[in-house]
């Protein structure tokens, strides 16, 4: 696929991908700023006011007609770009509220819709609340959603608007305009110009914070722009034409984000992990090889670990010992809680009957639940809230955090190996030439005279700090630099959604496991829909390793494809993409009305996965790292970046078309 000329010099990095030989959890999203926003304005142009020479840059974000709380004429107006679905929306609420109480008729609260692309409930649910807002309900729809943001599927809408007392014909006739959908998508533009780049994203008087801050955050802030306001008033400015005066000489767009400092890397050599007397433990009592895991009851990637520890110790056996620590991570709320209840637990001898029943169910991590499974295991309820609630464990856990912090653990799950660092949800594979060479070096200094009991202690002395031998970050070469600039992709045999000669290509490297994939599907229906004949979609396939259905899920795809229902089977795969075992997929095809038999076929046919196995080449070749990667027309678009992200490069790919 041959590319234009186009200079728009967006790289993105993507915050919300899954990259290969290593897992974490995004608690953000990026957006990058293209050469075109710096560039001289056009003729006849008024050129964006500069930002101060110190002090934060002033946006433009007008109110317009977007629902408000307090005096239009107040001194400061904070605007906040929010999204029903998002949960550190609803938990800076409270703070909300906390800033009317405190500052009163001197503050204004705009709300705007910024639905983010992974929030499928989100969309309707803004442009419900602004048909609210036509009826003067709009807050209290707001409050309502709020309440039930895990909860805001299509058809239960109408139930909350009907409580909230709206007239439904009204409500169904505002929505039926459209204008409740073009207004959360101006609002949606806004954001992108302005630079609210996640939610919550605030404004005030301008002055930009961004997420969930604390009340002293908010203060600071306020306090200053308050000041501003306040001079502005003394000079004759009437306190309703504040804001539109500050406005007057805010700058039109968002400065270009400035570039993240990047944490280093943990070095890889041998950690002298300490190992603290009382974790919980299983395997061997005098272990050739301990493993000692820092992990997270609410992270996906330490569930996906477990199989793997089951398959070290029952390949391994009294060889091998796992160690678990804690490091429930910050932004998993209930983390945290669930690490008090698996040590309380482990004070009745049941650590592992509740680490497993917890890990089943990790999204109902909640005080009930921990009582009932507590029950469940058969431990006294009584001893066991009362152990959660003490000191003791709650020490334990800080010093598990600590101590992991210190040790490089920073997400989870991370493994020492005799203090060997894996960093990850690592298949065995991986861990296994790691362990081999230290049953090696074990054997070495038990030769030597060392007692078993001893070898932990001894390794950690000895060779803690030389270069961590056996791991497979140090055996992969390093990958080659991703293209700076177009890159030339043959569409093959790929499934197309659209024209081949449309003027814009986009490929995807995708995978039917990764939640991140799932995340990004929206951004790419909206494009189809606002773009029409002028984009074509192309999907190739990038199971990642660690996902150990998304390879035959893969297959899968392209045996439907053979039968002419790919994007069909593509839509099924995402939709179930916890259930992707053969049986499964099978069930899949049946359902689309697959020749069965050919589709069996075709799902153990080598030539498929070779296929499979030569995208994945392909793709590494131009620079995907993880997924999912898109290249409009060439040019790298990494991870589930929103709508708008996009859009600026296929507008920028058009223009250069003619």
């Amino acid at each position: 696929m041959k590319t234009g000329t186009a200079i728009l010099g967006m790289v993105v990095v993507g915050a919300a991908a899954f990259v290969i030989g290593r897992s974490g959890e995004e608690s953000g999203t990026t957006i990058k700023v293209g050469e075109a926003e710096n560039a001289a304005p056009a003729a006849g142009k008024k050129p964006a006011a500069p930002a101060a020479a110190q002090g934060p840059a002033i946006l433009k974000v007008p109110v317009g007609n977007a629902p408000a709380k307090g005096p239009a004429d107040a001194l400061v107006t904070i605007v906040e770009f929010s999204d029903f679905e998002c949960p550190f929306c609803s938990r800076v609420n409270p703070t909300l509220k906390q800033v009317q109480d405190t500052y009163g008729d001197k503050v204004r609260i705009v709300f705007k819709q910024n639905p983010l692309p992974f929030h499928k409930n989100a969309p309707l649910a803004h442009e419900y609340a602004l048909a609210a807002n036509e009826q003067g309900k709009f807050w209290d729809l707001h409050d309502k959603f709020f309440a039930n943001l895990k909860a805001l599927q299509a058809d239960k809408l109408d139930g909350y608007a009907q409580e909230v007392g709206l007239d439904m014909a009204k409500l169904k006739a505002s929505l039926a305009t459209g204008k409740p959908k073009a207004q959360v998508k101006a609002d949606q533009a806004l954001a992108a110009k302005v630079g609210a780049r996640g939610t919550p994203n605030f404004f005030i008087n301008g002055e930009q914070l961004t997420g969930a801050q604390p009340f002293a955050k908010f203060k600071a802030v306020i306090d200053k722009q308050l000041k501003v306001a306040e001079g502005l008033v003394g000079k004759g400015v009437k306190k309703k034409d504040v804001y539109a005066n500050i406005m007057k000489t805010a700058r039109e767009k968002a400065p270009p984000p400035k570039p993240r400092k990047q944490q280093p890397r943990p070095p890889a050599v041998r950690q002298k992990v300490a190992l603290q007397a009382g974790t919980p433990s299983k395997g061997a009592k005098n272990p050739l090889v301990t493993i000692v895991a820092w992990s997270d009851f609410e992270c996906p990637f330490c569930n996906r670990a477990n199989p793997t520890i089951k398959q070290i110790l029952d390949t391994y056996g009294d060889k091998v010992q796992i160690q678990f620590r804690n490091q429930p991570l910050s932004f998993h709320k209930n983390a945290k809680p669930a690490a008090y209840a698996g040590l309380a637990a482990h004070k009745q001898g049941k650590f592992w009957e509740m680490h497993d029943k917890m890990f089943a169910n990790m999204k109902s991590l909640t005080q009930a639940n921990f009582d009932k499974w507590a029950g469940e295991i058969g431990l006294n309820l009584g001893k066991f809230k009362k152990d959660m609630a003490s000191k003791a464990i709650i020490d334990q856990v800080a010093k598990d955090m600590a101590d992991g912090s210190k040790f490089g653990a920073r997400g989870t799950p991370t493994f020492f190996v005799n203090g060997v660092p894996v960093r990850g949800a690592q298949p065995f594979n991986n861990f296994k030439p790691i362990i081999d060479k230290e049953i090696e070096l074990a054997n070495k200094y038990l030769k030597k005279g060392t007692k078993r009991a001893n070898l932990y202690q001894t390794i950690i002395d000895k060779e803690g700090g030389k270069p961590a031998p056996g791991q497979p970050q140090a055996k992969r070469p390093s990958a080659p630099p991703a293209p700076k600039g177009p890159v030339d992709i043959k569409i093959g045999n790929a499934p197309v959604y659209g024209s081949k000669s449309a003027p814009v290509k986009i490929v995807i490297w995708s995978d039917f496991e990764c939640p991140f994939c799932s995340r990004v599907n929206p951004s790419i229906e909206q494009i189809k829909k606002e773009y029409g004949k002028k984009v074509a979609v192309s999907f190739k396939h990038f199971p990642l390793p660690f996902h150990k259905n998304a390879e035959l899920a893969a297959v899968a795809a392209i045996a439907a494809q053979n039968q002419g229902k790919f994007w069909e089977m593509h839509d099924k795969l995402f939709a179930n993409q916890k259930a992707l075992q053969r049986d499964n997929l099978i069930q899949y095809a049946k359902d689309l009305g697959l020749n069965i038999g050919k589709f069996t076929k075709d799902l153990d046919n080598p030539a498929n996965k070779a296929r499979v196995k030569a995208e994945m080449a392909e793709g590494s070749k131009v620079g995907v790292r993880g997924t999912p990667a898109s290249f409009v027309n060439g040019r790298m678009i990494s991870g589930a970046q929103p709508f708008q992200n996009f859009k600026a490069l296929i507008d920028q790919e058009l223009k250069n078309k003619g």
